[in-house]
């Protein structure tokens, strides 16, 4: 016979204000114990977008380490889990202070988390360095997405990342945004010989910056209500194409999860004119579950 172990965890909703909407996340405060065939396992029980487990960190200059998984891959970043991840570790004294300034150690390097404080605070992280990719035949990303190259706007569809390889999609409005849909099939017909795993993010430029939605069925999320980690290069790409202000200090909000039930409001601050580098990702996060997993191991 194993013996008992009993891991405490909590789950909070990421950008959002209201429980029961954003991106849900789990979050493990001390998985020092757990082995990374556990993590995914647990993942894969607990079934949502991502969840995250802290340990200690190997750098003197991050506060934690995290590992984050889907249910079905460990992530090199992903960004409500590090939005999330932060929030509880302030929230439950991890973490010099109450606010300030700090880093997270994941498997794509250390990420910069800012705090601002005020009556909801908003946890900032500052997105990995963006690579642009090759960009798609549009009539190829709009049959896949079970739309009409006319839904798509006079822009090609191009893959970015910023630790998660994106194809953005510019979309002529909401509607469209709301039609498109994207199984494994047409996945896999997008990806092509490409061996590399890759999400489809589909848009329509607003007037506070754009309405998302994010597919990403390789993963084993179909969708995501709410994707920092491609926000940042969602931002880059809207300000290549003319689609938003590009200035030294632009900031949009990427409205996501509408469709799906999961309204998530995803700020970002773009603190150099370049596109390709200061961008924040921020939003507030909405505390809902303390619980425990006890498991035989």
């Amino acid at each position: 016979m194993g013996r008992e172990q009993e891991y405490r965890y909590r789950v909070v909703d990421v950008f959002t204000e209201h429980p029961l909407e954003g991106n849900a996340l789990a979050v493990f405060p001390d998985a020092s114990t757990i082995d990374a065939s556990m993590m995914q396992r647990i993942a894969r029980e607990l079934n949502l977008a991502e969840t995250a487990f802290v340990l200690p960190s190997t750098r003197s200059d991050c506060a934690a380490r995290v590992r984050i998984f889907t249910p079905a891959k460990e992530m090199l970043f992903a960004g409500h889990p590090t939005i999330g991840t932060a929030f509880v570790l302030l929230d439950e004294g991890l973490v010099p202070g109450k606010t300030g300034d700090f880093m997270l150690e994941e498997n794509i390097g250390p990420v910069p988390v800012r705090v601002e404080t005020g009556a909801r605070p908003m946890v900032w992280l500052s997105t990995p360095s963006i690579e642009v990719g090759p960009c798609y035949d549009p009539a190829l990303c709009a049959n896949v997405l079970g739309l009409s190259t006319k839904d798509l706007l006079d822009i090609a569809p191009q893959r970015l990342s910023a630790g998660n390889p994106t194809i953005f999609v510019a979309l002529r409005d909401r509607l469209a945004v709301d039609r498109a849909w994207l199984d494994l099939t047409g996945m896999r017909q997008l990806r092509g010989s490409n061996a590399e795993l890759m999400c489809v993010f589909v848009f329509t430029p607003t007037a506070e910056g754009g309405y998302s939605r994010m597919f990403a069925p390789e993963y084993g999320v179909p969708e995501d209500p709410a994707t920092g980690s491609s926000t940042g290069p969602l931002a880059a790409f809207m300000m290549r194409h003319g689609l938003v202000a590009n200035s030294s200090d632009t900031r949009l909000v990427s409205e996501q999860g509408t469709k799906m039930g999961r309204r998530s409001f995803v700020h970002v601050h773009v603190r150099d004119d370049s596109g390709a580098k200061g961008i924040e990702v921020g939003g507030h996060v909405t505390p809902l579950v303390t619980a425990a997993m006890r498991l035989t191991i």
